[in-house]
């Protein structure tokens, strides 16, 4: 729930800071004082666009900071929460809340926080919106929209699951329309493909590159180039290490390096001098690395090919590589890259008469496998609308419209001509599949029982349109038990025996929901656990928050009822409202 919102330089308010309990909690304050700007604040943290207009003339910015604790709320949304936070890195504070803030500067730009770390401000939103539910006067005239009244039915009738296993075969099959179509349509131009591919991997198979084959081949092709002189130098040193060579006359070549390094090891090893000791051993190591190398020469010399044609095989090679390397890539390992790609290319190019056939018996399965768990869709929210608009139509009376009628119609909506989902239903019925089904749902609403109903956003006024917004959410309330709920405004265009019907239901919502609400009208006032008044008692006009009990809640009541907060029969009439809106309170709870 909020616990707690601090409002800095936003409209009206320069500074105010309010803390919210559990239950039934109302603001209420003189027009223009600002209290409509604690619920764009609270719009703000909930992701809103942020109007650089509505930073406080001679301020630089406005700031909303919210406080929010998790502790009552359902385990799912609990969850979710969780799962924000984690991937937003935010923290939460040593007492378990979590700090939401928005700023918004004079010259535009805003800024979002979580959790003491800078989020975006759609993190922001998808934290806020699992925990909040603002309704103003905007919010019900979304309520008109189609889409809004079917996410209200799927509430009631609680199909995620059924919504999400559709969505994932629904996509499977418009994927495989796609590449079906794709196929058909292209066939000719695949089959090219195909050809070009196969002449393409025929001709690196014949080759057969090795990996860094190529540069390997520019190294032994650089020494065949200078054979005579590398094996002259190879001879020579190996000549100078070991003393194996005869010279040209026969003779001797001389004394060896490690002829050498062995005399002079023995001269050292001969005395008892540690220091000549030591050099000794240095000398045995050189030793062991002259045979090392003489060794390596001596393999070397023996791989050294004998025959001038080997050269020309090794050119030979080089040139058929890079026919490859100017064709496909800039070297070998990159062709043979292009050719694995090509490989896995191809084989999704099968253009065959018998693969389309294929192709068209799985999409026809997963076309049955959507319009089945679009059928299930569809008798899971006809089922539900009857509940749903029963019980909206009796708490509808509840409110003062003892003769109004709601309804809930649940029709499928046809394929268009050029569709680009349509589905065939077992009834033979062309439909649109939707990412939300095959169904249209639209609410009905007349106030006056034996009259035609008609669509909602033709037949309610703005009074009736609250309440029966306030009916939804009364019998939607289970699914977000725990959670805010905020009305700007929702009494708005109702009255007198309405009114007080109004206050009764959001108390009883605010038994599983922390409720706050906006409200100009005295009988909803009454019947609040915490009442806050919003007034422009600071410096240079501006806007602060604050808490009524005992005789400042009766003067604000006496206000509203006729502006007699002073009087002691607005006082009176304002005392005998609030005892008998706690009393109705407790009658039925």
């Amino acid at each position: 729930m909020l616990a707690e919102i601090r409002i800095e330089s936003l409209g009206a308010i320069s500074a105010a800071n309010a803390e919210f309990d559990r239950g039934l909690t109302v603001l209420t304050g003189e027009t223009g004082t600002g209290k409509t700007m604690v619920v764009t604040g609270l719009h703000l943290l909930g992701g809103a666009r942020a109007d650089a207009n509505r930073v406080r003339s001679g301020a630089d910015r406005a700031v909303v900071e919210g406080r929010f604790t998790t502790d009552e709320v359902l385990d799912t949304v609990a969850g979710r929460v969780e799962e924000i936070l984690e991937a937003s890195g935010a923290d939460r504070d040593d007492d378990g809340s979590v700090i939401a803030l928005r700023s918004v500067t004079r010259d535009g730009p805003s800024r979002a926080y979580l959790g003491g770390r800078s989020v975006p401000a759609k993190s922001l939103s998808s934290f806020t919106t699992e925990l909040l539910t603002l309704h103003g006067q905007n919010d019900q005239l979304r309520l008109m929209r189609p889409d809004e009244q079917r996410a209200a039915l799927d509430r009631f009738a609680d199909v995620a699951d059924r919504l999400r296993r559709y969505r994932a075969v629904r996509e499977e099959w418009l994927q495989g329309r796609r590449d079906l179509t794709d196929r058909t349509e292209r066939a000719r131009e695949l089959a090219q493909e195909a050809d070009r591919l196969k002449f393409a991997l025929t001709e690196i198979d014949a080759v057969d590159p090795h990996p860094g084959e190529d540069e390997a081949l520019v190294a032994d092709i650089r020494r065949l180039s200078e054979l005579d002189a590398v094996r002259e130098a190879a001879t020579t040193a190996r000549a100078a290490l070991t003393g194996a060579l005869d010279d040209a006359d026969g003779g001797d070549a001389g004394g060896s390096a490690a002829d050498t390094l062995g005399t002079a090891t023995t001269a050292l090893q001969s005395t008892d001098d540690t220091v000549l000791l030591g050099l000794s051993r240095q000398l045995t190591e050189a030793l062991t690395v002259v045979g090392d190398v003489a060794r390596e020469i001596g393999g070397f010399l023996a791989d050294l090919p004998t025959d001038a044609s080997t050269l020309e095989t090794k050119l030979a090679r080089q040139a058929e590589l890079r026919t490859l390397t100017r064709k496909y890539a800039a070297d070998v390992d990159g062709v043979l890259g292009w050719a694995a790609e090509a490989r896995r290319r191809l084989s999704a190019l099968d253009v065959s008469e018998e693969a389309l056939t294929q192709l068209a018996q799985r999409v026809d399965e997963l076309a049955a496998r959507v319009a089945a768990t679009a059928g299930e869709l569809s008798k899971a929210r006809g089922r539900a609308a009857k509940g749903l608009a029963k019980a909206v139509t009796a708490e509808l009376a509840g409110l003062a419209m003892t003769n109004a009628d709601f309804t809930i119609t649940v029709s499928t909506q046809a394929a268009a001509a050029e569709d680009s989902a349509p589905l065939s239903l077992p009834s033979g019925e062309r439909v649109h599949a939707g990412p939300d089904g095959v169904d249209q749902v639209e609410f009905g609403f007349t106030a006056h029982r034996g009259a035609t109903v008609l669509p909602l956003a033709k037949s309610a006024s703005g009074g009736e349109l609250s309440r029966v917004m306030l009916a939804l959410e009364v019998v939607l309330a289970s699914s977000a038990e725990g959670t805010t709920m905020v009305f700007d405004e929702v009494d708005a265009g109702v009255g007198g025996r309405a009114a007080v019907q109004i206050g009764r239901r959001l108390a009883r919502l605010a038994r599983t929901h922390q409720v706050i609400v906006v409200t100009h009208l005295p009988q909803v006032a009454a019947y609040a656990d915490t009442h806050l008044v919003v007034d422009a008692g600071g410096r240079n006009g501006s806007s602060g928050v604050r808490r009524l009990e005992g005789d400042e809640r009766v003067a604000e009541l006496a206000r509203m009822l006729a502006g007699l907060g002073e009087s002691d029969t607005g006082r009176a009439h304002a005392r005998e409202l609030l005892e008998a809106a706690q009393q109705d309170r407790q009658a039925v709870s």
